[in-house]
């Protein structure tokens, strides 16, 4: 049976339907916001899966091109791989959806989120949050929400929720939240510069919105909700196993954790002492137990550590920041490089610079089309000191790579202040703890190496939450991978003095308070600040001299009515110009032309060919040309590419000439004026005005009369050197030359 449910959300009407399609798939519905239509599913597995320590939840986004009339542009002519912007709304569905399954759950679970119809207006991911959470809840599959989620922008002092794509391209602010009645679940945000009191705002807002979104589902699964299946908890490890976590080996690993070890050495050291408990064990008590309960026991004493004792692993304070190192120019052919060092978190940052032909072309949903900064994040085994294959960047790598494009993306310069496209590379060559936020640093001295104009320099900081059952909690600055794997939440915040301009927070429980993410922004900011000081004492501005290996670009603008010339018949001249030149030439619509080259010999050549082809002479202009013909009645120079004038022998030189031999010669390079242009574009010019200092409309009245060939001087200049145009000996109508063309 076919179930429908309504609410508003942001002045729009947001329509939730089940029993309608994919009736064999768990629990099914589809979404619809204005003319953005999605299906999404959820279904999972008859069995655990057997042999894992985790929860086996896929979520696949899937783009499909009919929903925006197109066919894909690849060669195949359908959908491949998952696009960035899929994989990272994928993500954008996992995180808040995840620790809502049960502990010890095992049973593989899908959620497959399908685009149907996109409007191109109405943002499809946040609508996936949404879909998954209705799915589940109305499914038989064991989950502890529902949630919801929605964006929140502010555009002319307002926040608007669910904001359209134009909106958003207009927001100073673009944050998501997922949450439940009472809770907030997940935050992701992209900004320019806000303050944190207004992050805080927003926040407030999504959840009322939120609200109503979960009202509606919880009507729905009223309506079409299954009876969830029972899920037999995992069997407590037996006596034996935690008799075994005496007070002994508690001490030890207390030692073990909070004795100041680095990362490995204190990995190697609870190892150890696991190793020894395992190995006592009875015969009849499987190691897994054993593992568990040794497991549960180190939770419990690092815990204990945060809450009670107030120490930390690395002996720190709930505040202070890891000792930094900071580093620039580290490479040598690289445009610009930045070498951030935070603990035994190591992040390097590779700069390139590019013409605009390289910025990223998209193939999506969205209606943006273009990137022209692109930033990536690697993630290489030996980083961690393992060894593994090494491949594809994966949904983590993306993801870390995306979340400090945002951060770094709003302090860009832009396409006319800086017309170049930006790639940054950054290499997780070490990592302990927060490895995306050490590459949102290392890439802001990467830049200012690189001599790009950044707005302001931006740093970013990992915080995490200790929280036990009866509400303690602590919240810790600047964290470790230890504090991460075994904390509660992971709310990374980059920004710059000013203010933020991207966070995303993950948690591992139900959800946290306003008080909390009040005091843990707070603490961010302090811990920002430090750090961009540390930045900013290797560099303090970006650098005024470009690498010498960066290419070099420039900025001219022609008249709209030329770029044709520029780009001639079927792309020829262009071609043929940057064949020439090896310069890069993109063509903008409204006459922007941006060229770019490596070396300056190779961009003025460019850039000359590109004027001549649409600069316009006019009437009192100078010109250093050269004579490319020469007639009995006057020289012909080129005083831009292509385009060339009329030199009459009276006006060669001061004193008159006979013969133009006499005081110029086909290939010499001669100063000449403009001083007149005829009714068809033609161009006169003048030696003599120049070499005695006249004015156009002096040469023009003092012109030498009877010295040509015609005993007047003509009246046309360049281009007209075809027979059919002379009226003297051998042209048409003339003594000696054909009869005159009707």
């Amino acid at each position: 049976m076919r179930h429908t449910v309504q609410c508003d959300v942001g002045g729009k009407q947001l329509t939730i339907e089940s029993g309608w399609v994919a009736g064999q798939a768990d629990g099914s519905v589809t979404l619809r916001l204005g003319e953005t239509v999605m299906l999404i599913t959820a279904c999972m597995s008859d069995k655990p899966r057997e042999g894992i320590d985790f929860f086996p939840l896929s979520v696949d986004y899937e783009e499909r091109m009919y929903s925006v009339g197109r066919i894909p542009g690849s060669f195949f002519r359908r959908e491949g791989r998952p696009s960035t912007e899929g994989i990272l709304a994928g993500r954008l569905t996992d995180r808040p959806i995840r620790p809502l399954f049960p502990k010890g759950f095992r049973n593989e679970v899908q959620v497959v989120a399908t685009i149907l119809s996109a409007d191109q207006e109405n943002p499809p991911d946040v609508l996936s949050i949404v879909g998954a959470s209705a799915a589940l809840s109305i499914s038989s599959i064991p989950f502890d929400g529902p949630i919801a989620g929605c964006r929140v922008g502010y555009v002319d002092g307002k926040l608007v929720v669910n904001p359209t794509f134009e909106q958003i391209a207009e927001s100073t602010m673009e944050l998501i939240v997922a949450g439940s009645k009472d809770a907030v679940v997940m935050v992701e945000a992209g900004a320019k510069e806000v303050p944190e009191s207004l992050i805080l705002d927003a926040i407030e807002e999504a959840q009322r919105a939120n609200a109503v979104i979960v009202e509606a589902i919880e009507e729905l699964v009223k309506l079409a909700g299954k009876p969830k299946v029972t899920i037999v908890p995992p069997t407590p490890p037996r006596s034996a196993a935690v008799d075994a976590m005496n007070d002994d080996i508690r001490n030890r690993v207390r030692t073990a954790v909070f004795a100041g070890y680095e990362k490995g050495e204190r990995d190697k050291e609870v190892g150890r002492i696991q190793a020894e408990v395992v190995s006592s064990m009875p015969d009849d008590v499987p190691s897994e137990e054993t593992k568990s309960a040794f497991d549960t026991m180190v939770d419990e004493v690092f815990r204990k550590g945060v809450l009670k004792e107030n120490v930390r692993a690395d002996g720190r304070k709930r505040n202070e920041v890891r000792p930094i190192t900071t580093e620039v120019g580290v490479l040598p052919r690289t445009h610009g490089t930045g070498l951030f060092t935070r603990g035994q978190t190591q992040v390097l940052s590779v700069v390139t610079l590019g013409s605009l032909s390289d910025e990223q072309r998209l193939d999506t949903l969205s209606p943006v089309s273009t990137k022209r900064y692109m930033h990536h994040y690697n993630f290489p085994p030996y980083s961690v000191g393992e060894v593994r294959r090494v491949g594809t960047p994966g949904r983590r790598e993306i993801g870390h790579g995306a979340l400090a494009e945002r951060a770094l993306e709003p302090m860009i310069p832009s396409k006319d202040d800086f017309p170049y496209a930006i790639r940054v590379v950054s290499e997780a060559l070490s990592s302990n703890g927060s490895t995306s936020m050490g590459s949102v640093c290392g890439s802001t001295m990467g830049l200012m190496d690189a001599g790009v104009p950044i707005k302001a320099p931006v740093a970013g900081v990992a915080m995490g939450l200790i929280m036990d059952a009866g509400g303690d909690y602590a919240v810790l600055t600047d964290i470790q991978g230890i504090e991460d794997h075994l904390g509660d939440m992971d709310f990374k915040v980059a920004g710059t003095a000013e203010g933020i301009t991207a966070l995303q927070m993950d948690i591992k429980i139900k959800g946290i308070t306003p008080a909390i993410m009040r005091e843990a922004l707070a603490q961010a900011k302090e811990a920002r600040l430090f750090i961009l000081d540390k930045i900013l004492a290797t560099i303090a501005t970006p650098r005024a001299i470009m690498s010498p290996y960066a290419p070099r670009m420039i900025k001219i603008n022609i008249p709209v009515d030329k770029i044709g010339a520029i780009i001639g018949p079927g792309g020829k001249t262009i071609r043929a110009i940057i064949a020439e030149t090896k310069a890069s030439i993109d063509v903008q619509d409204d006459g922007t032309v941006f060229i770019g080259s490596p070396n300056e010999e190779s961009l003025e050549q460019a850039r000359s060919k590109i004027e001549g082809l649409t600069k316009e002479a006019e009437v009192g202009q100078i010109f250093k040309g050269k004579v490319v013909r020469s007639t009995n009645f006057g020289a012909f120079v080129e005083i831009l590419p292509g385009k060339d004038g009329l030199v009459r022998l009276g006006e060669l030189a001061e004193e008159p000439v006979q013969r133009v031999e006499d005081a110029v010669q086909v290939g010499d390079e001669v100063s000449v004026m403009v001083i007149e242009v005829d009714r068809m574009g033609r161009l006169n010019l003048s030696r003599r005005a120049v070499l005695a200092g006249l004015t156009p409309e002096e040469a023009l009245a003092s012109a030498p009369q009877g010295n040509d060939d015609r005993g007047g001087r003509p009246s046309f200049g360049g281009g007209d050197r075809r027979p059919e145009f002379r009226r003297g000996p051998g042209g048409p109508g003339g003594p000696g030359g054909p009869p005159r063309r009707n």
